[in-house]
Order: structure tokens, then C-alpha cells, then sequence
């Protein structure tokens, strides 16, 4: 007898966990489209430095280099380089646009302090 079951293909990709809001998704698709590019990614990494001893950098990016990891937002890409998603797994980055405060914002519950700037932590 055969069995007449179809199964989902198996993928070997390996995507990250950081999260990213509709509203920061939206931002991100907005600031490519005026730019007139949809070749670029969002890519967020961390670096040694700040006064906290890690900094976030978020910033589009062309590349995606050996090692990285890609997940799909809607039409919007972000990238984590397998160094940083230790340090970000389970992190969210969302967009605030209010009279106090506009940009992106990081929320990382791996960051067990930060420094006021809030560009910053160990």
C-alpha cells in the first residue's frame, strides 16, 4: 500500500529570533521605497563598546554574508549575523513616532542592564 500523504518539503534554512512589529515593518518598507531600493535589508548586529559593554547597530545592508540569518517580514528582510543572534534571540524591534520620541526601538530580554542612552548593554 502506499501512503498518499503529502508531507511539507524539509528546509535546512535557519532563521533568527529576533521580531520585528508591524509598525517598524511598515517604517523599514517606507524608508526604502523613498530611497527608491529594494535591494536592501534590515540588519541589526551587536559590537563591543558603549558604555554598558555591548552596542546595537541597525542599519540596510546589501549583503547578506555567509552565516547569516534571514527572516521575512511581509516584503521586509532582517538580518542577524550568527555572532549577534546569541545576543538578540527573542529580541523585538518596533517603531515609535511620538512627540516625546521617534525610532526604532530595541526590547531584548537577553540585555540584563542598559545605559540611559538606551544604545547600549551588558
Amino acid at each position: 500500500m502506499s501512503d498518499s500523504t503529502l508531507t511539507a518539503p524539509q528546509t535546512d534554512e535557519v532563521v533568527h529570533g529576533v521580531k520585528l512589529t508591524d509598525t517598524a515593518a511598515d517604517k523599514v518598507r517606507s524608508l526604502l521605497d523613498q530611497e527608491g531600493r529594494d535591494d536592501l535589508r534590515l540588519r541589526i548586529a551587536v559590537q563591543p563598546g558603549g558604555c554598558s559593554g555591548l552596542i546595537y547597530q541597525l542599519y540596510f545592508d546589501e549583503r547578506v554574508l555567509d552565516g547569516d540569518l534571514v527572516k521575512e517580514f511581509g516584503d521586509v528582510e532582517l538580518v542577524v549575523d550568527k555572532m549577534s543572534e546569541p545576543y538578540l534571540d527573542g529580541a523585538s524591534i518596533d517603531f515609535e513616532d511620538t512627540i516625546q520620541k521617534q525610532g526604532f526601538t530595541i526590547d531584548n530580554p537577553n540585555a540584563q542592564g542598559s545605559c540611559a542612552c538606551g544604545d547600549s548593554f551588558h
